[in-house]
């Protein structure tokens, strides 16, 4: 399964926090499934350290190394991920969020998540 991890995830995976679900870490983990790490997560990631904002525990520049090291894919902004978060429904408001559900809906892939305003997007995501 291709599996794109929210922000939030994402980040909990590399700094091995105890906030990452005992499902997430067996998700992530299986060989079976491709992780994927959306350059979105990145640019914000980037932006919320840079601003001292959300808690971003590393910059932007270290998350695209660990990710890296963790041998996780990048999934690159596509203008039709940008033009299907004008089809979403209003559930979350979140630009980034938005468009994490829209690139998993246009790929298609299984965005992991432990938010659950995005877990309201339907059988493309995961809530763990």
């Amino acid at each position: 399964m291709n599996l794109l991890l929210d922000t939030h995830i994402a980040l909990w995976a590399i700094t091995d926090s105890p906030k990452l679900p005992a499902k997430a870490r067996e998700l992530i983990t299986a060989p079976r499934n491709s992780v994927w790490v959306s350059a979105a997560s990145v640019w914000e990631i980037a932006i919320k350290h840079s601003l001292s904002r959300g808690g971003m525990p590393v910059s932007g520049e270290e998350a695209l190394g660990y990710f890296r090291e963790a041998g996780y894919h990048f999934l690159a902004v596509e203008p039709e991920h940008a033009a299907a978060v004008g089809q979403l429904p209003p559930h979350h408001t979140d630009p980034f969020d938005r468009l994490l559900v829209a690139q998993a809906l246009s790929e298609p892939m299984r965005l992991l998540t432990h938010d659950t305003q995005v877990a309201r997007y339907g059988d493309i995501v995961v809530w763990v």
